[in-house]
């Protein structure tokens, strides 16, 4: 019963995998103590790719295909081979698959902010994300450098690695590139390209292939785009009176939900309109030459108290906040000064 038992052992006819796993990148075709059999059947299906390891060294690697696994096909005949030994065979050999599907929609993205120097905005911090494809190509890279000797290699074993690298070489492209942010922002398909060509060389070191790249969005921290969206804000208005409208303007929805609602807040914007022809009026007036400086200060001054009375009628509305009516009051009696 025990020589049965022994021989009966040997006989593993068909070596296979059938990906019964999801997310396996590497498997390795348990055989513990049994050994091939001599003649025995290798199917590689499609999407795989199968590693012959004998003694800790890649003996071959085979393509999708049925392979019958004789002295022509490997290099260990396992304890058959050594009827003369007393089957104590000093051989050990292993076979490993590995899956060649694309492993999509796997996710990048920056987990702080990376700091570069813009033209435009100086020192800025970005943040990116996006989603990248790869497979495996070559089998016998991924065994030496990645997956070794371990019973399965899955996809989330990998993916803190892959996303490292993108990033470090994502940091790396954007130093290199000087490309203003706004221009980044607005070409993320030509970025993506140029990424996924920069990362191919470490993709393909690990065995792998980069088969698809996307950024879908780069953008700054909540507080850098409220300072953007100042700036934009101040690039749209042409001078003191439009800046004081796009002001009123800003607060009309406060001013809805305030005693006086939406018609408190026409009549602040219609002052808030006069408020910003008269300064106008007056720093033109202030800026004359030769014309009268003391009846011009005069009239500044006449003007500068009506806007004041405006600016608390605004106030009382609650259309201005007290801070904003100090603020607005400072700058005017500075003008006095």
């Amino acid at each position: 019963m025990a020589l049965w038992d022994f021989v009966k052992k040997q006989f593993i006819d068909i070596i296979q995998w059938t990906e019964d796993e999801e997310g396996t990148l590497a498997y390795r075709y348990p055989m513990r103590d049994m050994e091939i059999q001599y003649g025995a059947s290798l199917t590689v299906r499609d999407s795989q790719l199968a590693v012959f390891v004998d003694e800790g060294r890649v003996a071959d690697v085979f393509q999708p295909g049925r392979f019958k696994l004789t002295t022509q096909t490997i290099p260990v005949l396992t304890y058959l081979r050594n009827w003369d030994k007393l089957f104590e065979s000093p051989f050990k050999s292993d076979v490993y698959f590995f899956s060649t599907r694309l492993q999509v929609n796997q996710k990048w993205g920056t987990p702080n902010p990376i700091t570069i120097r813009d033209k435009e905005f100086g020192a800025v911090r970005l943040r990116a994300f996006g989603i990248y494809t790869y497979r495996i190509v070559d089998p016998k890279s991924f065994y030496l450098n990645v997956s070794g000797t371990r019973e399965r290699y899955m996809v989330d074993d990998l993916s803190g690695q892959l996303r490292n690298t993108i990033v470090g070489s994502m940091t790396d492209l954007f130093a290199e590139s000087g490309i203003p942010f706004l221009d980044l922002a607005a070409n993320q398909d030509e970025l993506a390209a140029r990424l996924r060509a920069k990362l191919a060389d470490n993709f393909k070191a690990l065995g792998l292939e980069l088969s698809g790249f996307v950024v879908e969005n780069v953008s700054l921290p909540e507080e850098l785009q409220k300072i953007l969206d100042q700036r934009i804000g101040m690039n749209m208005v042409g001078d003191m009176a439009r800046y004081t409208q796009f002001q009123v303007a800003s607060s009309i929805p406060t001013a809805a939900a305030n005693e006086g609602g939406v018609a408190g807040a026409g009549a602040g914007l219609g002052a808030g309109v006069a408020m910003g022809q008269a300064m106008a009026r007056s720093l033109g007036q202030t800026m004359q030459t030769g014309g009268d400086a003391a009846g011009a200060t005069k009239e500044s001054a006449q003007d500068v108290m009506q806007l004041l009375e405006k600016l608390h009628d605004l106030k009382t509305k609650g259309i201005l906040s007290e801070e904003e009516f100090s603020s607005k009051k400072a700058d005017l009696l500075k003008k006095l000064g």
